[in-house]
This record gives structure tokens, sequence and C-alpha cells, in this order.
């Protein structure tokens, strides 16, 4: 990297600055597989608990103003207690609700499908949690409405996959009508799990069309786990930026599947090369409007660590790549020197960038070490004690 000292702080100033994330409430629950769920003592189990914890890494990272909130497990009643509480939560702690996350997954009667469900019942009954989804954001002020969709089969032969195509098709366009005019639907993919033969939207294109007929206001949501092992995930940002369709990301890290470990953990350079077309796109006066969502649950770490563990990272690989100097590495593309060019982007990656975000800190008045704050504050020791009494059992996900 051949950026001077002050010109690379400016970047990081300046990339920092504009760079938020989103935390998800279910981050802070006691969550769990299909095998089991381990109970932590600090878990959140309400939605106090999750804006206060919520509120702690904003505390620490300012970096996190919004708390994506789970329909069934944070609004369960949708009604307007639901609202006058959260906004009383929103004063308190310092953070706003954020996107909101309708749950077709569930319930028994998506045991074949929720919105591409082959009963017709089932369907409208899926469709109506999807309205009232988007009526809930609207009450909230929150502007994306994040659909992860768990459809699919798990034999052959056993659903026209067809038709699914169709209904949910429908069910999309009639959700987009009832957006008001400043919210967005994010479409979200995931090759399989639960679904193991066909899921109904099982890749970038699926959800790129399905957000296209959905209507202007929709928009594909990439989810970092979500996809095979060896796949290329920067080039499929690319194309979305290209297209104008990319809305958003849930940041997480995986081995073989969508294990939901913590962002950068097993590949922090996909997520650097990931970062990098973003950078790029805006270098370019590509227009953007993405959203940065984490979401991942962790049965073995602690939940409040985990979190801003995640935040650290993902300031820290936005920064290396806000740093690639992007003028230098186009004349080497451009001129094909392999070698140079590759060592120049990379060069960016292996920088220690970990003092020039401590001092971006400083200057804002936030923990130079956001963990070792939260390691001296108290914080998890004090919610250990008032919540390990009631940490005795998980009856759903979050």
């Amino acid at each position: 990297m051949s950026l001077s000292e002050s010109v690379a702080f400016d970047r990081v100033v300046e990339a920092l600055d504009n760079f938020r994330i989103e935390i998800p409430s279910w981050g802070f629950a006691n969550t769990g597989t299909r095998f089991g769920k381990f109970v932590q003592a600090a878990a959140a189990s309400t939605i106090e608990e999750k804006f206060a914890d919520a509120g702690e890494v904003n505390r620490l990272t300012g970096a996190t103003p919004t708390l994506a909130l789970h329909v069934l497990w944070d609004l369960p009643g949708g009604s307007p207690h639901d609202v006058a509480n959260v906004r009383a939560l929103e004063r308190r702690y310092g953070v706003r609700a954020g996107s909101i996350n309708p749950n077709l997954f569930q319930h028994q009667e998506y045991r074949y499908g929720s919105l591409c469900s082959p009963s017709a019942e089932v369907r409208a009954q899926a469709l109506a949690h999807m309205v009232k989804s988007i009526e809930m954001g609207q009450q909230l002020g929150s502007r994306d409405v994040s659909l992860w969709l768990a459809d699919g089969s798990n034999y052959p032969g056993t659903q026209s996959i067809r038709k699914r195509i169709e209904w949910l098709e429908d069910a999309l366009r009639t959700s987009h009508a009832h957006l008001a005019p400043e919210q967005r639907l994010l479409v979200e993919y995931k090759p399989f799990e639960p679904a193991f033969y066909h899921t109904d939207i099982a890749d970038w294109g699926m959800a790129m069309h399905l957000a296209r007929e959905a209507g202007p206001q929709a928009r594909v949501l990439v989810d970092t786990g979500h996809h095979y092992a060896t796949q290329n995930i920067e080039q499929i940002v690319a194309w979305l930026l290209h297209t104008g369709m990319l809305g958003g990301f849930h940041f997480n890290d995986r081995r073989y599947a969508d294990d939901d470990l913590t962002l950068g953990s097993i590949d922090p350079y996909q997520v650097f090369r990931i970062f990098h077309e973003i950078h790029a796109a805006a270098s370019d006066e590509v227009e953007l409007d993405i959203a940065f969502m984490i979401d991942q649950s962790h049965n073995l770490k602690g939940k409040m660590e985990a979190m801003v563990q995640t935040v650290v990272t993902a300031q820290e690989i936005w920064v290396k790549a806000a740093l690639v100097d992007r003028g230098e590495l186009a004349e080497l593309q451009t001129a094909c020197e392999l070698v140079k060019a590759e060592e120049t982007f990379r060069g960016a990656f292996w920088l220690d960038v970990r003092p020039m975000v401590a001092a971006w800190r400083e200057k804002r008045g936030i923990p130079a070490d956001p963990l070792a704050a939260l390691r001296a504050s108290g914080y998890v020791e004090r919610i250990t004690r008032e919540r390990g009494s009631r940490a005795v059992g998980v009856a759903s996900y979050a």
C-alpha cells in the first residue's frame, strides 16, 4: 500500500464514521441447534434485556444504533402496547428498532411450507403474517422487512417446484403492495436446511428474480453463511451491486454450512474481499443503499463478548478494505500486472489497522478496546447475577 499515513487515517475516519451495523435481538438470547441448547445465565429472556444489551454494545463500539426485531420472539402480540413498549425501550437504552423479521418457519402449520405451502389456507395465514409484520414495521418506523423462508421439500416428486414459484411470486407482490413508501422488502436466500431436496429460495438468482417480481422497493439480502463452501460470495455481491439489487447483509461465518460462527473467525479474507467490492463500487460512484446486519447466535461464546467481538472485527476488516489503493490497483489491473495487482490488493488485508481504529474510537469518545472495556465494566457479571435465576430453560429458538 502506497498511501501516506495521514491519508490512510483520513480514510479510516471517513470509513468508520459512515459504517453502521445492526445487531440481532436473538443474538442475546439462549439459542441452539437441532440437537439441543446450552443455557447461559447472562442470556436475555425479555425484549427489555435485549435492548439493554444492545445499548451496551452500541456504547462500547459506537457503531450499532439499531436492533433487529423478530415478530414472534419480540413482538408476539403485535399490539399498540408492543409498539409503546419498544418506543420506551428505545428512549431508555439509546438504540432504535431496526429491521422487522417475520417468522414463517416455527408454527406446525408450516410443516410443508408457508408462503409456498400446497394448502391455500396455510398460504393465506403466512401472507397475513407478512402483512402484519410490514404494518408493525410502519408503526415502529423500521425501514426494512427481512424475509427468510424455510420453505422447501425433502424428497423428489413430493412437491411441484414450479407451482410453488408462482405462489411465492403472488405472495411477494401482495406483500410489496402493503409497504409504505420508505419501506423495503429484503429477500434472503439459502441453498438448504431445513429443506434438503429443494429450497424455494435457494440462491441469489432466485432471490433477485423474486425481488424484481415483488416490486421496486424489494432487494436481495446476502447472508454470508448461506452459501456452499466454495462459492465466490464477492462475485455475487459484485453482480448485485452492478444490477442495483443489493439491499443488505446478514454477517456471520461458516466452516461447513450455515454454522452461525463469529464474523471473520474462519475466513476474514473473504469478508475483506466482499468489503472491497462495496468500497470499489462507492469509489466508482455507484448508488448504494446497503443495510449491514449481524445474524449469528452462540451456544458456547458469551453473548455480549461475541457480539462486541463481531462488531470490532467488522470495523477492522471494513477499514482494511477502505485502505486499498484503488487508483494504483486499477492501473495494475488494466496492465494485467497480476502479481503487483494482487500484492497491492492483499497488502491492505495484511495491515494491522487496530492502532488506527483505536485512535478513531478515542477521537469519538469510545473505548479504545471495546472488549477490554466490556470486561472491566462488570456488565456481564451483573446481568449474570440478575438473570441467572431465570435461565432454567428455553421454550423456543430465541
